[in-house]
């Protein structure tokens, strides 16, 4: 019995004349997603990415897996192909599904034709199979509605397939098909959340994290290698810079108002992302912000620590809860690694009685007795470059 993964696309197929380009990039990063894992042909047709072993040490349960974090992708199965016979189809589903009709009480079979070739309508060719089913599993009763297992029957060019029902995949758009964008990764729950959810709607990532020794500890800086390793099921392969800021936060300490600390230094941040985004042919900024989650998160915060970009930023938390966050934070599987007890920089020199409502030029004069372009540079200077994923 040859096993097969069938995935199916999601949104992509809605694209026009440039949907070659969506479908060869999710190949792609298919093929990437596989690798290490065996040896496997993988090949596109009529909606649908086909996922064959192609010799002894293919796991198909680890492509399976695999595939189902491969963004593109909205459903999965585990099928198994015969030849295009009414009696082969049927011999197929009794033998491929038969641990699953015999823990079912109900079900039906759904048939789709793509190939028009095939004599049978699908109806006919469900009602044939269903037929048949049910004399082998008299248990079984016929349900059309509400059945406990949907047997799927594909007539397409090459083969029929069986299979039970599909599984959700990862959906969205290849990444890598929606451009570059610089993501600031911390140790907390939000910005790994943030990070995946962009890379959901195709976008490359170029996570960056600020580093402030011995205010934070080593262990933290491996916390957060971590979390860029775990995103990396979702994003592939990425360079993680690790930017030192510990002398910028003492000066801010040194230098500025308390009240404007944790204001001035996202306006750092913003401004070395910024940097490192025109290094890396990044188009946007991708933060964790979450609308009045702490003070720096009012709409007057965020407008004054983004006054000094001018590429646009990307908050795709911004409307959640902090409930939606850690259900998300949980799927993905960074949220045991995010609470980990070991603090980034954010809390550092955290003032009594931040500023919650300021205007730009406030902040403005609040830096105004730093050296803004040297500690820029100097950060940069000494940021460390670590690959991530494979």
């Amino acid at each position: 019995m040859k096993e097969i993964i069938l995935c199916k696309l999601g949104e992509i197929v809605l694209k026009g004349l440039n949907r070659r380009t969506f479908e060869q990039k999710l190949l792609s990063n298919l093929r990437h997603s596989l690798h290490g894992l065996g040896e496997y042909r993988v090949w596109y047709s009529q909606s649908t990415v086909y996922i064959e072993g192609a010799g002894e040490d293919a796991d198909m349960d680890a492509a399976f897996e695999a595939a189902g974090k491969v963004f593109g992708i909205i459903k999965l199965s585990r099928a198994a192909a015969c030849e295009k016979d009414k009696d082969a189809i049927t011999a197929l589903a009794k033998d491929y599904l038969h641990g699953e009709l015999l823990d079912a009480k109900s079900f039906k079979v759904e048939t789709k034709r793509s190939d028009k070739r095939f004599p049978m309508t699908s109806i006919e060719l469900s009602q044939y199979v269903g037929g048949e089913l049910s004399e082998a599993f008299p248990h079984l009763k016929v349900e059309m509605h509400e059945p406990e297992l949907v047997v799927h029957l594909e007539v397409r060019e090459s083969a029929a397939y069986v299979h039970a029902s599909p599984v959700d995949g990862a959906g969205g758009m290849p990444v890598g098909s929606n451009g570059v964008a610089v993501s600031l990764l911390s140790g907390g729950i939000d910005s790994p959340v943030s990070s995946y959810m962009i890379a959901k709607r195709g976008v490359r990532l170029v996570p960056v994290h600020f580093f402030s020794f011995p205010y934070t500890s080593e262990a933290a800086k491996e916390k957060v290698i971590e979390l860029a390793r775990l995103l990396t099921a979702y994003c592939g392969k990425m360079p993680l810079f690790v930017v030192p800021f510990t002398h910028i936060q003492e000066q801010i300490r040194d230098k500025c108002p308390e009240e404007y600390f944790t204001l001035v230094m996202r306006r750092f941040m913003m401004r070395i992302a910024e940097r490192l985004a025109a290094e890396q042919g990044a188009k946007a900024i991708v933060t964790g912000e979450n609308l009045g989650q702490v003070a720096s998160q009012t709409m007057e915060a965020m407008a004054s620590t983004q006054a000094v970009l001018s590429l646009p930023v990307l908050q795709p938390l911004i409307g959640l809860d902090k409930e939606e966050i850690v259900r998300l934070a949980r799927r993905i599987g960074t949220f045991e690694t995010s609470i980990l007890p070991y603090e980034d920089c954010c809390t550092v020199f955290t003032p009594r009685h931040p500023k919650t409502h300021p205007k730009p030029e406030e902040v403005a004069r609040a830096e105004s007795a730093l050296d803004v372009g040297a500690l820029v540079e100097e950060a940069l200077a000494g940021a460390e470059r670590i690959m991530v994923g494979r």
